[in-house]
């Protein structure tokens, strides 16, 4: 019923391709994370590199394997996904080989294993960043859906509530408590 967004204001979020507020770290104005920029000019190219180290991809795989691990705060485009994978294999760094279907899997070259080593404690400190946003931006979705649950409990509060109604009530936060605490285990 209140959604993903209940009480957003669509004029008030700044959205990019970075993500809501389209800056570097910190938080936003309304306490969740300002979520930014990942990437310095010329870290893609590595950081692709150390994907396909860790196992040879597709470009659609490469933009899911960025954005689950930030949490969906950073998607790079196919803009910026293949043209980087181009420009590796132009370098020799990659080298496409064939997968299921019509798409080509991107494989690391002795020549990109080669390029990549010098670079791996930056690439090293990408991915920690991207995890550590990926972390907050989960506990901002807790937080968001926490303060979604209080407002609509005062909303329907404030319209009074039968015996039966506050049962109810009560009935679904004790079945989503037992939900919770089952997450996981």
């Amino acid at each position: 019923m209140y959604g993903r967004h209940f009480g957003h204001h669509p004029h008030r979020a700044r959205h990019s391709r970075h993500g809501v507020g389209g800056h570097g770290g910190g938080h936003g104005r309304r306490g969740g994370p300002r979520l930014g920029r990942f990437l310095e000019h010329g870290d893609l190219r590595f950081v692709l590199l150390a994907l396909v180290e860790e196992a040879p991809s597709h470009g659609y795989e490469l933009i899911r394997t960025l954005e689950e691990r930030t949490g969906g705060a950073y998607r790079p485009s196919p803009g910026a996904i293949y043209p980087t994978l181009a420009l590796l294999e132009d370098e020799g760094f990659v080298a496409q080989s064939q997968g299921s279907g019509a798409r080509k899997l991107y494989e690391i070259t002795p020549a990109g294993r080669e390029a990549l080593e010098p670079q791996r404690p930056s690439v090293a400190a990408i991915f920690a960043r991207m995890n550590e946003t990926g972390d907050e931006v989960g506990r901002h979705k807790v937080r968001r859906g926490m303060e979604n649950v209080k407002t609509a409990l005062r909303l329907r509060a404030s319209r009074g509530l039968s015996e039966a109604e506050a049962e109810a009530v009560a009935a679904i936060l004790d079945e989503a408590a037992g939900k919770i605490e089952r997450v996981g285990a």
